[in-house]
């Protein structure tokens, strides 16, 4: 009885547990939903950037810092708060977001202003939404390319004119899967970004005053002179931003200098086959960006490379032993036997293995200790991983579980090392 009563509560233990990380969230219709933006990448340099160094939109009453565990502050993430206001299963067109003064325009001879620099390095935005990065969408005339990975530019150079543009519009496209027991509310599975640059014509606000260079003018809404169809309010349909619109006729990009208006679309569409437990899927095989055969391709090479080497110390070392075995069975003369009362061969060194170092024996015990304990921390940290515990969703747990394992793996750095020195006689 007392064994039944103890496997019932080991099963309602079990399908009460959640591993960190991975405790979804359902939004209600109408609900906030909250943009965050972390530090920007570059693919040309390595060192990240402060989403709010450049003058992009600031929320109201300044940027916030989110709570960052050690393991992101370590990783250099600095998630805050942005000014892009969305609610969940309502849709935005041509959302004005504020004013910037992007600093000076481009000209020989004269430094360029930040946005300008940040776009020339190929520095990408990373935005998250409900815990998960935004995937970059590239439209041209004939494809359109989503990534996975390295978020999305902050501009663009022209071809031609060799000169910067920035990406002051977005499209926030984001699908969600309706929760089973409650209809009603959804969870996020997927968020992709789409840029754009429009060359907004706009009349400020009556109150809005000329802002120097690097500063912001928060949610200030301006009258479009030459608005596209999405931006007209005169429409009668209301449509999303599309490319068509972006390069019709007539149409440019913004440069990157001036005084610019950001905008943005948020585009909402329910996905039923992606649930919220998969959603991470993608992230991690890139969309098979990289085709699996490669990395086959890879392992089967270097295992023939291993192979081939090993084979051939191993011809060396049974072409050797057989030699020094056959001088050693074979009967020897009177001048011989005066000649072997040295040893030769393989018994120069069969006792060399438990020979302790001439130099500082402490000094490779020690290195023996420090192998053993990243050895077993790496093992540790891919078991761990490989039953789920280090989910991607909980950011920062990889870098905090190898520094922990790592000084909880310090006893077995002690144990070999002491075991070594002792081995060698150490005092």
């Amino acid at each position: 009885m007392r064994s039944l009563i103890a496997a019932a509560l080991l099963v309602q233990g079990v399908q009460g547990f959640y591993l960190p990380g991975v405790n979804p969230y359902s939004f209600s219709e109408g609900e906030a939903v909250k943009l965050k933006v972390n530090k920007m990448t570059s693919q040309k340099t390595l060192l990240p950037v402060d989403y709010y160094r450049l003058p992009f939109c600031q929320p109201e009453g300044g940027p916030k810092m989110d709570h960052e565990n050690l393991g992101e502050f370590l990783a250099g993430d600095r998630i805050e708060s942005s000014p892009y206001r969305i609610n969940m299963k309502v849709d935005m067109y041509c959302e004005q977001l504020c004013i910037s003064n992007l600093g000076r325009g481009e000209q020989k001879g004269v430094s360029p202003n930040k946005m300008v620099r940040a776009i020339r390095k190929n520095y990408h935005n990373n935005w998250i939404v409900d815990n998960i990065p935004a995937a970059s969408k590239v439209e041209d005339d004939t494809t359109v390319t989503t990534r996975y990975w390295q978020g999305f530019p902050v501009g663009f150079i022209a071809k031609d004119t060799k000169r910067a543009y920035v990406h002051n519009h977005v499209n926030i496209e984001i699908q969600y899967h309706s929760v089973e027991t409650e209809p009603e509310k959804g969870r996020i599975v997927r968020f992709t970004v789409e840029p754009f640059s429009i060359k907004h014509d706009f009349e400020a606000s009556a109150d809005d005053d000329d802002a120097e260079e690097g500063t912001v003018k928060g949610f200030k809404v301006a009258d479009i002179t030459n608005p596209i169809e999405s931006c007209n309010p005169g429409m009668s349909a209301k449509q999303h931003t599309r490319y068509e619109m972006i390069y019709a006729r007539g149409r440019e990009p913004q440069p990157a200098s001036g005084r610019v208006l950001f905008t943005y679309d948020v585009i909402w569409t329910e996905n039923p086959e992606l649930h919220w437990a998969s959603r991470w899927d993608i992230y991690l095989s890139m969309d098979n960006a990289i085709p699996a055969k490669v990395h086959w391709l890879s392992i089967l090479n270097s295992l023939v490379i291993v192979v081939v080497l090993s084979a051939m110390i191993g011809a060396i070392l049974v072409r050797n032993l057989r030699r020094d075995f056959g001088r050693y069975n074979r009967l020897a003369t009177d001048e011989e036997k005066a000649e072997d009362l040295e040893e030769f061969g393989w018994k120069l060194v069969h006792a060399d293995v438990f020979r302790p170092p001439s130099f500082s024996p402490l000094l490779l015990a020690v290195c023996c200790g420090t192998g053993a304990q990243l050895f077993c921390m790496s093992i540790l940290t891919v078991l761990f991983s490989a039953m789920g515990f280090l989910s991607p969703s909980n950011r920062g747990a990889l870098i905090m579980a190898q520094l922990l394992l790592y000084v909880l793996m310090g006893s077995v750095a002690g144990y070999v090392t002491s075991r070594l020195y002792k081995t060698f006689k150490g005092k």
